[in-house]
Parts: structure tokens; C-alpha cells; sequence
């Protein structure tokens, strides 16, 4: 059962890199562009939709949309983009280059700035209330 799911995991993380390459490609159209963006940032992103301290729910976004996301975004990308981006992406896995953790902590800055501009918003609410 555990090789299963590490096969799965595997492929999923192919997937990925498969979408990734497709985002750079000009041959890609646009709205497949940016749904394929959000799937790969919504992948990479350390902050999830639904948090995994939640029993159960928490790993929805894992097991459920994260590869009907993937799914999607590789149903709207051209089937000879698509065989070109697998040959670089099975590169990718085969080199298994060191991770980019420039872009991590970018994504990480992001979610902090989205988080402090709603705390300073909530605050703001609060603060109209009471007076």
C-alpha cells in the first residue's frame, strides 16, 4: 500500500513540473496560462486551503483538489505542448535539482502580507464598531 501511494506522490510531483514547464510556454493559451499558475503556486505554497490540523478536511485539498486541479490544467494544455513539457519534466526528477527556496519564501511573504492586511482590516472593523 505504501509504494502505491508513494508512486502516486511521485506522479503527482511529475505532474507538477509538468504544469510548471507549461506555464512557460508560449504555445499554451492564455486562460490555461493562469489556471495552470494557480495550480502550481496553490501546489508549491507552503500555507494550505484548508489547514491539516483539521481532521479529515485537512487533507481534502491534497488527496481531492489538488489533483482535480492538475487535471484540469493538463486537459486544457496542447497535446504536443504537453509531450514536450513531460521529456523536461522527467529531466527534472531524473537530475532532481536542489529547491528553489527563493521562491518558497516569495510565496511565504506573500501569505503574511495577505494575513497582516486582514488582521489590520479586522482591527480597523473593530475599532469603527466600538465607537
Amino acid at each position: 500500500m505504501f509504494k502505491k501511494i508513494k508512486a502516486w506522490a511521485k506522479k503527482l510531483k511529475q505532474q507538477i513540473f509538468v504544469l510548471y514547464y507549461a506555464c512557460k510556454d508560449e504555445r499554451v493559451p492564455w486562460y490555461a496560462k493562469v489556471f495552470t499558475a494557480c495550480v502550481v503556486a496553490y501546489a508549491f505554497s507552503p500555507i494550505d486551503l484548508i489547514p491539516d490540523f483539521i481532521p479529515i478536511l485537512g487533507f481534502l485539498d491534497e488527496v481531492i483538489l489538488l489533483p482535480l486541479g492538475i487535471l484540469l490544467a493538463l486537459k486544457m494544455i496542447p497535446t504536443d505542448v504537453l509531450s514536450d513539457c513531460v521529456k523536461k519534466a522527467e529531466e527534472r526528477t531524473k537530475n532532481d535539482k536542489p529547491k528553489n527556496w527563493i521562491v518558497g519564501l516569495l510565496i511565504l511573504l506573500i501569505w503574511i502580507i495577505i494575513i497582516v492586511w486582514a488582521i489590520i482590516k479586522v482591527y480597523q472593523l473593530l475599532n469603527e464598531k466600538v465607537r
